[in-house]
């Protein structure tokens, strides 16, 4: 049994930025009620990289809760668009993925997204089922239902045309492919990041042009990454990994700004949004420490990816390392471009600690310096691309330094 609209309605606008359109998608709740016919729910990711981080999953959870709701779930993985390669927010041509790339990746993100997604209500699609198909003629035809005109309303589109830069006809392939996909799949509602609204709605034009009640849309923030500032994006090294070991997911949750963090629940977290709420006034009035709140929250997504013994655990080693008050409780998250495996000194001098390289070794050989709670010797020692790391300078400094992968 379906619940009332208005409570579907409650739970599908939790962190949603628009809805188009708001009522066509109640008449569609309201029919789905009286039928007992689920909605189909359709998502797509391009397997662009082998894992998957937070910013994904704030997808991934809405879908979970439309799954909660009884719907049907579409998880749609593009293998055949991520040979295209999406051009949204690309200010030049972007490079296509081989295919072998692309069927490593699609193999990945299944796995990792049904630490989420229930798998028995989950239908995993391949766009390439359908677009492998796909003759030169079909693709002439498809290409002939949409305009030039309308490709260069896309702002970046538009901007590369204004400043000379190349577009390649292939890129203009994109959005109607993945409107097609919505065609194929009979979507009734189509989930993306506010960055996708564009080819969202293609999807809506494509299904009026074969003749289907068009898809409502629903777009969702994209997720601040540990920085505070940038979206989450690996290329920006501030990403939370689902694949991430799970002190590491820990502490990097415990690393963000108390600010940041309400976001996190609100657009992560299983926990209802009246409780989240009560749990924000309690802070404010200060009856609850902000500390302690996070660590809720590095909780629940610790336990969401491994297990709850797990995430206890990565629990307890964190507060090891906070005793006694040793470490301060706000400990600040610095990311690395730089490429490793680098010296813990560079380190430490690229990450603020110390003023120089030599400062940095210094402190190591006077025994000043420890490494997630364990005191260094070996001045000469390096830190390993793609992991997180608790660094302490003498008695009062500390900073969290992630490496780039």
């Amino acid at each position: 049994m379906f619940k009332p609209v208005s409570e579907q309605m409650d739970l599908i606008r939790r962190g949603a930025v628009t809805i188009i359109h708001e009522q066509a998608l109640e008449e569609k709740l309201h029919r789905s009620f009286k039928t007992g016919q689920p909605l189909r729910i359709k998502a797509g990711f391009d397997p662009t990289a082998p894992d998957l981080h937070l910013g994904h999953t704030v997808l991934i959870q809405k879908m979970r809760q439309f799954q909660e709701l009884g719907h049907e779930v579409l998880f749609l993985i593009g293998d055949f668009t991520g040979l295209i390669g999406d051009p949204t927010g690309k200010s030049e041509t972007r490079k296509p993925l081989t295919p072998q790339q692309v069927a490593i990746n699609a193999e990945t993100y299944k796995a990792q997204a049904f630490h989420i997604l229930d798998p028995v209500a989950t239908r995993i699609v391949f766009n390439s089922t359908w677009m492998n198909k796909f003759t030169a003629a079909d693709m002439i035809q498809l290409a002939s239902r949409h305009t030039v005109a309308r490709m260069l309303e896309r702002d970046d589109f538009a901007k590369r045309y204004r400043d000379n830069k190349p577009i390649a006809i292939h890129e203009f392939l994109y959005p109607l492919v993945q409107g097609y996909d919505s065609v194929v799949l009979q979507a009734d509602v189509e989930l993306g990041g506010t960055d996708q609204t564009f080819n969202l709605l293609v999807g809506r034009e494509l299904q009026r042009e074969y003749g289907q009640e068009p898809q409502c849309i629903l777009t969702m923030p994209i997720l601040e990454g540990l920085d505070g500032v940038n979206k989450m994006s690996k290329s920006l090294n501030n990403t939370i990994a689902i694949l991430d070991p799970p002190g590491e997911i820990f502490g990097k949750v415990m690393s963000l700004s108390d600010t940041l963090m309400w976001r996190y629940y609100e657009l992560l977290s299983a926990r209802p949004m009246r409780e989240i709420e009560a749990t924000r006034q309690a802070v404010a009035q200060e009856q609850q420490h902000p500390m302690e709140v996070k660590k809720h929250l590095a909780m629940e997504l610790t336990a969401r990816f491994h297990d709850d013994i797990t995430a206890l655990k990565a629990r307890e080693s964190f507060e090891s390392l906070f005793k006694h008050r040793e470490i301060p409780e706000d400990v600040a998250s610095v990311t690395l471009a730089q490429q490793g495996p680098l010296g813990l000194a560079t380190v430490m001098r690229l990450a603020g600690l110390v003023t120089s390289n030599a400062e940095g070794m210094r402190l190591i050989q006077q025994h000043a310096v420890s490494l997630d709670g364990e005191k260094v010797n070996d001045s000469k020692m390096m830190l390993t691309s793609g992991k997180s790391y608790l660094i302490r300078a003498g008695k009062r400094k500390f900073v969290r330094v992630t490496l780039a992968g």
